[in-house]
């Protein structure tokens, strides 16, 4: 049975294929090859570059031409010739090696410094540096749109509902009122604060050798400064110098990144599962499109599909990106090859985090508020007055207004009547009364609206 989107075991590659296509040059084993290309092409620019090293001289355009040329036109066939010299090296980096070696043979002035691609490099010097490179490129071209587009569309919401007066909830019970523009506002906030944290996690990179110290490199060539050029070659390529590693890069600052992002699918998930209440309650209606199906029993149903597949992939992102973040800083002594396998994880992460994405934009756009089912709400909780009430009492020094509230409405439901029946008893001043029998749950909001409309 051929591979193809109906018979892949991850549904990343199957069902989901259309959905997540883009990321196929990014966390391919394609993906990967290209970006080691481009690593061991730079290396041997750079140390061309350096005049230490008299063995290379400078290259001419020529070669830097047919060298970007052999990048820029890097194809499937290309990895497939890849593969099947990786059959008889059993390394996949040291296949690149040798098919970057084959590929310029044609060139004379090439081929005399062949033996310089992969000059005192060990395979993580061109791995950490690749994974580096696609972890930058996916944060960029896609995770942080994506995020803007979730808080773009929710800062529409918070705008159109601002002053929309709500029944809030707390521990599932009515609950002093807000507005629902002011409580998409949080999360907006909310995302906002991480969007900048996981915006400045440094990305960093190495090219330091077997296990960290320039060994074999200041063996062959003393008088070169190693550290400088290194940092200067990591720098080059938009990433951030570490020079303490053993062979490996400690994957530390991959593991920021993923606790970062599982933050921000954190506030997704518990945004995806309130709205999915609020429709329960009925504060939500759902836009339908034509011919679409809710149930395939119940004809009636329109449901909440889009924030149940949000919360299901960004779920299963934050269980992978969790495991990566806590596994991948771990290396037995000097370098153990546990990261290898998992590093080809990071995509299938960061693809369901983008399904969740997908997901609840989607149903984002679906929204409809239901300004009748909130008002009859907040009219059926006159109870919620009670704290107001209560807050006033003690400001005009009335003993005991807790308790007095509490035996009121404590596990009760209170009409306007009875509520204003209980404020006429209160020796209070004129005004204040008065301010207190003109309050009502839709009135009793206090900055929401502002707030709502300000984020």
């Amino acid at each position: 049975m051929e591979l193809s989107s109906l018979t892949a075991i991850s549904p990343l590659d199957g069902r989901y294929h259309e959905k997540l296509a883009d990321l196929n040059p990014l966390f391919s084993e394609y993906g990967l090859m290209r970006f080691r290309l481009t690593i061991e092409i730079a290396w041997l620019k750079a140390l061309a570059d350096e005049p230490q090293i008299q063995e290379i001289p400078p290259l001419s355009e020529h070669a830097v031409h047919l060298l970007d040329k052999l990048l820029e036109n890097f194809h499937e066939n290309d990895a497939k010739r890849i593969k099947n010299i990786e059959k008889t090296t059993q390394h996949d980096v040291k296949a690149i090696e040798y098919f970057l070696k084959e590929k310029i043979q044609g060139n004379s002035e090439l081929h005399s410094i062949s033996e310089f691609i992969h000059f005192a490099c060990t395979s993580e010097d061109i791995n950490n540096l690749s994974y580096a490179l696609i972890l930058t490129t996916a944060r960029q071209q896609f995770l942080l749109p994506g995020l803007g587009n979730l808080i773009s569309d929710l800062t529409h919401l918070a705008h159109q509902y601002a002053t929309l007066p709500m029944l809030a909830r707390t521990h599932g019970q009515a609950a002093t009122p807000t507005t629902l523009g002011k409580e998409i506002a949080n999360v907006i906030a909310r995302l906002r604060q991480q969007i900048d944290c996981f915006a400045n996690v440094k990305m960093l990179g190495k090219i330091n050798g077997a296990v960290g110290n320039f060994n074999a490199h200041f063996v062959a060539y003393p008088d070169v400064n190693w550290p400088l050029l290194a940092k200067n070659f990591v720098e080059k390529l938009n990433l951030n110098w570490n020079p303490y590693t053993t062979q490996i890069e400690p994957h530390d600052y991959i593991a920021e990144f993923c606790h970062t992002l599982i933050r921000l699918n954190t506030i997704l998930i518990d945004l995806n599962r309130d709205i999915w209440g609020y429709i329960s309650l009925g504060y939500f209606k759902q836009k339908m499109a034509e011919g679409e199906v809710g149930s395939s029993t119940m004809p009636h149903k329109v449901n909440p599909i889009n924030f149940e597949n949000g919360e299901g992939n960004l779920g299963m992102a934050n269980a992978i990106l969790d495991f990566l973040a806590r596994q991948l800083p771990i290396s037995r002594w000097q370098r153990d090859l546990v990261d290898s396998t998992l590093l080809r994880n990071l995509g299938v992460g960061i693809g369901h985090t983008l399904l969740g994405y997908q997901s609840t934009l989607t149903g984002i756009k679906k929204l409809e508020a239901n300004p009748a089912k909130m008002a009859q709400d907040l009219d059926n909780n006159w109870e919620t007055l009670a704290e107001a009430i209560q807050t006033v009492m003690r400001r005009y020094g009335i003993q005991n207004p807790y308790e007095q509230l509490k035996a009121l409405t404590r596990g009760k439901q209170i009409d306007q009547q009875s509520l204003r029946a209980f404020i006429e008893t209160v020796a209070l001043p004129p005004a204040a009364k008065q301010a207190l029998l003109d309050l009502t749950p839709a009135s009793y909001v206090g900055n929401a609206a502002e707030m709502g409309e300000r984020i």
